[in-house]
C-alpha cells in the first residue's frame, strides 16, 4: 500500500471578491435598514404563525366558503403570507441596492477630499 504525497501547499488567491467573503456576512446586511426589515418581516411572520394558533378557537366562530376561519388560516392563509413576505424582502432588497448604488455613484463625481452630505450628520459650525 503506497501513501500518496502530500498536496502542495494552498497558493493565497488575490481576487477581490475574497476579501468580500472573508466574514461570514458582507457588512452591507448589518445596515440598519435591512436589520429592520428583517426584525419587521420577522414579527409579521411570528404574528400570522403563532397568532393563529393561540386565537385558533376564536377563529372557528367565523365561517368562510363553509369552512371555519381558523382552517383557512391554518391551511392556506399563513403560506400566502409567507409568500408575501418573501416577496416583499426580495422587492425591498432591490431597491436598498439601487439606493445604494446611486449613494456609491453620486460619491464617484465628488470632487477630492470632499464629503458627502448626508441627513444624518450634524451641521458643522
Amino acid at each position: 500500500m503506497q501513501i500518496p504525497p502530500p498536496l502542495p501547499p494552498a497558493r493565497a488567491s488575490h481576487r477581490a471578491s475574497d476579501a468580500e467573503m472573508a466574514g461570514p456576512f458582507p457588512p452591507d446586511l448589518h445596515d440598519v435598514r435591512h436589520l429592520w426589515l428583517k426584525a419587521g418581516l420577522l414579527l409579521v411572520w411570528a404574528l400570522v404563525s403563532f397568532g393563529a394558533t393561540y386565537f385558533a378557537r376564536d377563529l372557528q366562530v367565523l365561517v368562510l366558503g363553509g369552512w371555519p376561519l381558523g382552517y383557512w388560516v391554518a391551511a392556506q392563509g399563513a403560506v400566502l403570507v409567507f409568500i408575501v413576505l418573501v416577496a416583499v424582502y426580495g422587492w425591498a432588497m432591490n431597491r436598498f441596492e439601487r439606493q445604494d448604488a446611486q449613494r456609491s455613484e453620486a460619491l464617484k463625481h465628488l470632487p477630492d477630499g470632499a464629503t458627502p452630505a448626508t441627513e444624518d450628520a450634524p451641521p458643522h459650525g
